[in-house]
This record gives structure tokens, C-alpha cells and sequence, in this order.
């Protein structure tokens, strides 16, 4: 250092030289830690941010969908209202009464508890819920009951002799129309008890419609058996012979019944059977009644069991004045007696299928 024409140096330690060099050292690091701290800091605050407002657009969203559906939730309630009111009309049609509270009732364990928490969470919802615990229980009990009949039916089948599934398959042939919704303009329930509902009640009705079409009411009001199914010795020439029904006598004109319920689908002469009619019955079974002295339907006529078809006669290949009565399955004659001779419960059966009281007595000839 120079002053006044003097020079006088300063001399530094090389270990205040390391010294110095340090606390700088150490002066940057302290401030570089810092700067990268704050850097972090802030990389972690506008993540946060970012979370922060995904997080409120959720609850925009969330509130924005309660509000909705808070707003028509009285709407979903009232559809859910029409929709029971028609279910219990469907009982109705079913059954021929309304729904006892016994066929309401069902258990329905953890969903109703799960139920009944969300009405306390969300009081607006408290109606819908009970509405859809209601409908829930309803369709369990209906299709309890509808499985119970459609087993009934079931067994009262298999007593003639014949398979159910064989008869089912054939009493839906011919159904058809246009698509029109159960529920109307609702959307359709998600929850599977009512498809199986649907099915069960699908399954009964089909059941105890071929039940209802098996003829076991006897053909004509006076008659004595004449003949019966199988072989027997031909009337015109002794010849051993096939008979594929049973011959009933009466007097000329008196009337011939239907066995059942069914469409007349045939009326008029067929070879030796002479003036016939056959009724095709709900289940594929078809009725033959031949030698008829005339007719009181028309062919394509829906016809009540019971009700007056003919009149007889000794029309055809025929000895005197009788009733020729046959039952076909698939074309194949069967022997009628197995219907005919039909049980009381087996009758009492076909009578709650639908098809009014059903007559046990034997006419005398």
C-alpha cells in the first residue's frame, strides 16, 4: 500500500487466506440450500394448488349432481309410485286379489339397513328409499308365490303322464305384438329380483296355461263307453284293429262339449270320422270329436271348456248314433281315459289355473 511516497505491504496468512476462502465457502452453500429449499417449497406449493382445485371442481361436481338429483328426486319418487301401484295391479290380474301384506313381506337383511342409513344421510331421499325397500320386498314375495303355483301346476301335469317342459314349449307359439315397456317412459329396474320376478311370473302363467288345456271334462252330457282306446275287433269286419279314442253312445242330437279351453280349428267332413271338429288347446294338445250330427262353432271360434261345439250323430264310417272322442299329442293319438279319469286335487288344480270350476261328477247314461 502506498501513501506519502512510502510503501508498506500487508501480509495475509495462508491461514487466513483458508479461513477466509471457508466462511465464503460455507456463505454460498448456506444461500445455495436456501435458494433450493425455497425452490422445493414452492414446487410443492403449486402441486398443492393444483390438487387444492381438482379437489374443489370434484365437489362443484358432486354438489352440482346432488342439487339435480335433490331437485328430482320427487319425480323419481312419483315414478316409483305409479310403478308399484302397477306391479300390485299386476298381482291383481294374476290372482284375482290384492296383495296381502304376507305377500309383501320378505327379508331383506343388509340391503334394507344399507337403505335406511342413506334416508338418514340424505333426508330428501328418505320417500324414494322407502318406495324402492317397498317394490324390493313385494317382488321377492310375488315371486315366491308364483314359484309355488308353477310347482303345483308342474306336479298336476306329470300326474297325466306327461312332461311339463314338452307342453310349456308349445303353449307360447303364436304370441307376438308390438313392444310396449312395463314401466312406461321409466327406465327400467337395474335390480335382478325384478327380472326374476318377471321370469317366475312368465313360467307360472305358461305352466298353468298348458295345465288348463289338458281336456279331462267329460264330452257329452249323457253317455255310456262303447269302446275304448287301443285294440280292439273292427265293428264292420272283425278284423283285429286300432282304436284311437273312445265311443260314447247317447241320443241323436244331444250335445257334445268341449274338454277344455282352446281355438276350433277344425270344422267338417274328414273320411271315415264323417263330420268332425278338433280343438287345438293352449298346451299343443288337439281334441277330436267325430261322427257329428252337426255343428254349433266355427273353425278359428275361441271355445270355453264345457261349452256346446255339436250336436250327436252317426256321420262316417259309423254303426249308430255315438261320440268318437280322441286326444293328440304331436299328431300321435293318446288314450283319453288318463284324463278323464283325472284326480280331484289334480282338478282343483286346473280350476285355479284359471279356467272356472271344473265338474268331478260321472254323467249317467
Amino acid at each position: 500500500m502506498r501513501a506519502h511516497g512510502q510503501v508498506r505491504f500487508l501480509k495475509i496468512s495462508a491461514q487466513l487466506q483458508r479461513r477466509v476462502v471457508g466462511v465464503a465457502t460455507l456463505i454460498v452453500g448456506v444461500w445455495l440450500v436456501i435458494t433450493l429449499g425455497m425452490a422445493i417449497n414452492q414446487v410443492s406449493v403449486s402441486f398443492e394448488r393444483m390438487a387444492l382445485v381438482r379437489e374443489q371442481a370434484k365437489i362443484q361436481s358432486a354438489e352440482e349432481r346432488v342439487a339435480s338429483y335433490r331437485d328430482s328426486m320427487d319425480d323419481v319418487a312419483d315414478d316409483l309410485k305409479k310403478r308399484q301401484d302397477m306391479m300390485e295391479s299386476m298381482y291383481e290380474q294374476q290372482f284375482g286379489v290384492k296383495p296381502s301384506e304376507a305377500a309383501k313381506a320378505a327379508e331383506l337383511g343388509e340391503q334394507e339397513k344399507a337403505a335406511k342409513k342413506i334416508g338418514a344421510q340424505i333426508p330428501e331421499a328418505a320417500k324414494l328409499v322407502s318406495m324402492e325397500t317397498r317394490q324390493i320386498r313385494f317382488a321377492i314375495g310375488l315371486t315366491k308365490i308364483a314359484e309355488a303355483r308353477t310347482i303345483k301346476a308342474e306336479q298336476a301335469i306329470r300326474r297325466y303322464g306327461l312332461n311339463p317342459a314338452t307342453l310349456i314349449s308349445t303353449s307360447n307359439i303364436g304370441s307376438g305384438g308390438p313392444f310396449i315397456p312395463f314401466f312406461g317412459d321409466t327406465k327400467e329396474v337395474s335390480d335382478p329380483r325384478f327380472q326374476k320376478l318377471a321370469d317366475a311370473l312368465d313360467k307360472m302363467k305358461a305352466t298353468e296355461r298348458a295345465l288348463a288345456g289338458i281336456p279331462t271334462s267329460l264330452p257329452a252330457a249323457l253317455m255310456s263307453m262303447t269302446s275304448n282306446f287301443g285294440y280292439r275287433s273292427d265293428p264292420f269286419t272283425g278284423q283285429g284293429a286300432m282304436h284311437a279314442g273312445i265311443d260314447f253312445r247317447g241320443e241323436h242330437g244331444s250335445s257334445i262339449l268341449a274338454a277344455a279351453d282352446g281355438t276350433v280349428s277344425f270344422v267338417g267332413g274328414m273320411g271315415g270320422y264323417g263330420n268332425c271338429i278338433e280343438i287345438t288347446h293352449a298346451n299343443g294338445l288337439v281334441t277330436r270329436y267325430a261322427h257329428l250330427a252337426g255343428f254349433t262353432v266355427t273353425a278359428g271360434q275361441k271355445i270355453r271348456r264345457g261349452a256346446q261345439i255339436a250336436r250327436m250323430g252317426s256321420t262316417g264310417r259309423s254303426t249308430g248314433t255315438h261320440l268318437h272322442f280322441e286326444v293328440r299329442v304331436n299328431g300321435q293319438a293318446i288314450n283319453p281315459m288318463k284324463f278323464l279319469e283325472a284326480n280331484t286335487n289334480v282338478l282343483k288344480e286346473q280350476t285355479v289355473a284359471g279356467n272356472g270350476p271344473v265338474s268331478t261328477s260321472t254323467p249317467q247314461s
